[in-house]
C-alpha cells in the first residue's frame, strides 16, 4: 500500500472551468443498470468474483423492479420549506414509515432476487426476511435507516436495505435540487444520510470536483477537496492506495481517524461508488492496520 499527502488538484482543461452545482440528483432508471453492468465487469478475475456478480444480479433486480411502481409519497410543501429553511434535509429517514410504493419495491424486490443464483445462506436470509411479518419487516427497515443492523442477521437485512435504496432514489429524484442546503459534514441534503465515497468528477462545468454520494438515496452533493468528509477537517489529511488501483484511494483523517474512499472518476468514467467500494475491500483491510475506522456506510459491505 502506499500513503501519500495531500494531492494538489489536477488542473482545469482550458474552456472547462469549474463552476460545479450543490448537488446533482439520482437517476434511478440508469443507475441500477449502470451499477449491474459495472458490477459484472469489476467480477472478471476479481478473487470476490462470486459476490461481485450476486450484487450485480441483485443491481439488474433494483433496475427491474421500477417498472410500473406507483410514485413514492413525498414530503408536503410547507414541510420541504421547513426543512430548508433549518437546514435539514427534507426526506427525514428518521421519521420515514412505508407507503403503497415502498410495500410494492420491497415485495417485487424479494420476488426477483428469489431468481438470483446465491448462496444456501443468503437463500435461507432471503426466505426469511420475505416470510417476515410487517412488524418485523417495520424493524428491519428501521435498523437499516438506523445504520444499526444485528450482527447476526446482516444478509437477512441485505435485501431491505436494497429496496430502501430504490425507493429513497426514487424520492430523490423529484425533489428539487435548486431548493437544497448543506445540512452538516458527512450527512446528504436529500435524506441525512451518510456518504458511501466521494468521487472526482469529470463532468463538463464540474471538471475536477468532488462530490460525496449518498449511501441510501445516491444525491451527490459537492464537497471541498482535501477535507474530511466525516468530521470536517483539513489537517491530518492523507490518501492511501493498494499499488495496484491508484484511482480508489481512502482519504484519512488524523482528527476523528477515520477514512471514506475517493475515486478518481474523472479519470475513469466506469468507477461506481458502490460496486468499485465493495471491490477494493483489500484497501479497507490495509487501511484497518493501520488503525483507521471505516466512516462510509456499504449495506453491501457489512459482512466485511
Amino acid at each position: 500500500m502506499s500513503s501519500v499527502g495531500a494531492p494538489r488538484p489536477d488542473p482545469v482543461p482550458i474552456g472547462e472551468i469549474a463552476e460545479p452545482p450543490f448537488v446533482r440528483l439520482p437517476d434511478p432508471s440508469a443507475l441500477f443498470a449502470t451499477r449491474a453492468h459495472r458490477l459484472v465487469a469489476l467480477a472478471e478475475g476479481h478473487q470476490l468474483a462470486p459476490y461481485l456478480r450476486f450484487l450485480a444480479a441483485l443491481s439488474a433486480a433494483q433496475h427491474n423492479v421500477q417498472e410500473g411502481l406507483a410514485e413514492p409519497e413525498m414530503p408536503a410543501d410547507d414541510a420541504r420549506a421547513r426543512a430548508r429553511e433549518f437546514g435539514m434535509p427534507p426526506l427525514d429517514r428518521g421519521k420515514f414509515t412505508a407507503d403503497a410504493a415502498f410495500d410494492s419495491t420491497l415485495d417485487r424486490l424479494f420476488s426477483l432476487a428469489a431468481t438470483i443464483d446465491m448462496p444456501g445462506e443468503a437463500r435461507a436470509a432471503l426466505e426469511r426476511a420475505t416470510a417476515a411479518d410487517a412488524g418485523l419487516r417495520t424493524d428491519m427497515v428501521r435498523a437499516v435507516l438506523d445504520d444499526a443492523i444485528p450482527v447476526e442477521a446482516l444478509a437477512d437485512h441485505l435485501f431491505v436495505a436494497a429496496a430502501l435504496q430504490v425507493h429513497f432514489a426514487r424520492q430523490a429524484a423529484r425533489l428539487d435540487g435548486k431548493s437544497l442546503v448543506p445540512v452538516g459534514d458527512g450527512a446528504c441534503p436529500s435524506c441525512g444520510g451518510p456518504p458511501i465515497a466521494s468521487l472526482v468528477v469529470g463532468w463538463a462545468g464540474a471538471h475536477n470536483s468532488r462530490f460525496c454520494v449518498c449511501s441510501l438515496c445516491a444525491t451527490q452533493w459537492n464537497y471541498v477537496r482535501i477535507k474530511c468528509t466525516l468530521c470536517g477537517s483539513t489537517k491530518g489529511i492523507s490518501y492511501q492506495h493498494v499499488e495496484s488501483d491508484k484511482l480508489v484511494r481512502a482519504e484519512t483523517c488524523d482528527t476523528c481517524h477515520g477514512y471514506v474512499k475517493i475515486m478518481q472518476q474523472v479519470q475513469n468514467p466506469a468507477l461506481d461508488p458502490v460496486a468499485d467500494d465493495v471491490a477494493s475491500l483489500a484497501l479497507d483491510l490495509l487501511v484497518r492496520e493501520k488503525g483507521y475506522r471505516r466512516g462510509a456506510v456499504n449495506p453491501f459491505m457489512l459482512g466485511y
